[in-house]
């Protein structure tokens, strides 16, 4: 699944997956510094259970690495897979 950064203004950005002009996944985040803040994740029912959560914050981690960021996790569904222990090297 692809997904697209878009830049919603005011430091606040997301990775999104649209189909038919409805965005049915996303991840978003407020950028503070080097920190991305990540205050929601949601999937829609249409792509529930296919992992399409754990993509997005893969989508979103591989992005901090590459611009050398941290991530902070706000949301639920960040915060639990944060304590799996797969992100440290991103946390901030």
């Amino acid at each position: 699944m692809e997904f697209t950064l878009v830049d919603r203004g005011n430091a606040h950005f997301a990775f999104e997956h649209q189909q038919d002009g409805e965005v049915i996944a996303e991840i978003s985040w407020v950028q503070k510094g080097n920190i991305m803040a990540m205050d929601h994740t949601f999937v829609s029912d249409k792509l529930r259970g296919q992992g399409v959560a754990k993509q997005l914050l893969d989508q979103a981690a591989n992005y901090a690495r590459e611009q050398d960021y941290k991530m902070e996790a706000i949301c639920s569904y960040v915060v639990a897979a944060f304590k799996r222990g797969t992100y440290d090297d991103v946390k901030a």
